[in-house]
């Protein structure tokens, strides 16, 4: 038995709840996940986990050793990377979840000078706006915008969206020119919607000019759950479209978008990155956090000091 592997094994179960799970992320086999954590027991002599048909449950003694495993797997990170070689060049594979259309309008095209610099780092990128179970699914941190919802997670304020209304050509010829958010309610006119996952439906969009504020609900043709789809729609004429300025400018440069109530101000959305709170934060992770931050202090400076969370 290999005593790393089996360490391994067991922490990624009692992380996902799930031997099938654990296996996934960690591209065994149920067969060889199971097996590595029965020889971790008998070698401990004491039950770690309690199995039945539909989940596993970490025993008493079984949390225990959980906690000092995590040290250890900790430790010996910090071990590999205190070498010089190491320390100067991160290596390994990452793990990162961020939304579709900033992986493919920001961190996409920047990866090039990210991997000169890091070459030895290997990142598995998924590129959704899904929410992302970070531990059962093995992820080493997530970016998202808006307000982080699982406070049990370590989060890190990297950016403030700033957004703006728009709409494309072919729409305001068709539908006309809104004078007012509250023009957006009528019949004639329609929004492009974006149902939020946690919520399952769209949502009002607050705006606000001097005293006077507004929540525009809209009416739409089409709703998606997908950044570059929702973009995809205002940019064929199916409706207004709210969006961060990142997402806007090249299609403003165009003409393929057209700015909208330019006198109302919208709340800037915060940008989070987020990662377990058990998970040591390897160099390969710091240094990519590192370089997020630097990218959206391009793309989406931060408004204001963050509010004080744990990091």
């Amino acid at each position: 038995m290999d005593r790393f592997d089996a360490m391994q094994a067991f922490a990624r179960v009692v992380e996902a709840g799930s031997f099938t799970k654990a296996a996934e992320t960690l591209h065994m086999s149920k067969t060889t996940v199971t097996q590595l954590v029965q020889q971790l027991e008998a070698r401990l002599r004491v039950r770690l986990l309690n199995r039945t048909t539909r989940q596993v449950k970490v025993t008493a003694d079984g949390a225990a050793y959980y906690e000092r495993v995590l040290k250890l797997l900790a430790d010996m990170d910090d071990a590999e990377t205190s070498l010089s070689a190491a320390s100067a060049s991160p290596r390994g594979r990452l793990r990162v979840d961020v939304p579709s259309p900033l992986a493919r309008m920001v961190l996409i095209p920047a990866l090039p000078a990210f991997h000169a610099q890091y070459p030895d780092i290997q990142l598995d990128m998924g590129a959704s706006d899904r929410i992302v179970d970070v531990i059962a699914e093995n992820v080493d941190c997530v970016v998202r915008g808006g307000e982080l919802t699982d406070l049990s997670l370590m989060a890190r304020r990297v950016g403030d969206l700033q957004l703006g209304v728009y709409a494309a050509p072919s729409y305001l010829a068709r539908a006309g020119h809104p004078a007012h958010p509250r023009e957006l309610e009528d019949t004639h006119h329609r929004i492009v919607g974006y149902l939020w996952q946690r919520l399952g439906k769209a949502f009002p969009y607050a705006m606000q000019r001097g005293d006077e504020s507004v929540h525009v609900h809209g009416r739409y043709v089409l709703a998606v759950d997908d950044g570059n789809a929702y973009l995809a729609a205002g940019l064929a004429g199916l409706g207004v479209l709210w969006l961060p300025e990142y997402m806007a400018q090249p299609h403003l440069a165009t003409g393929e978008l057209q700015p909208l109530f330019q006198d109302w101000r919208l709340e800037s959305m915060p940008l989070t990155i987020a990662f377990p709170p058990n998970r040591h934060v390897s160099t390969k992770l710091r240094v990519f956090i590192d370089w997020v931050v630097a990218l959206m202090g391009q793309y989406a400076p931060l408004a204001a000091p963050p509010p004080t969370r744990p990091t």
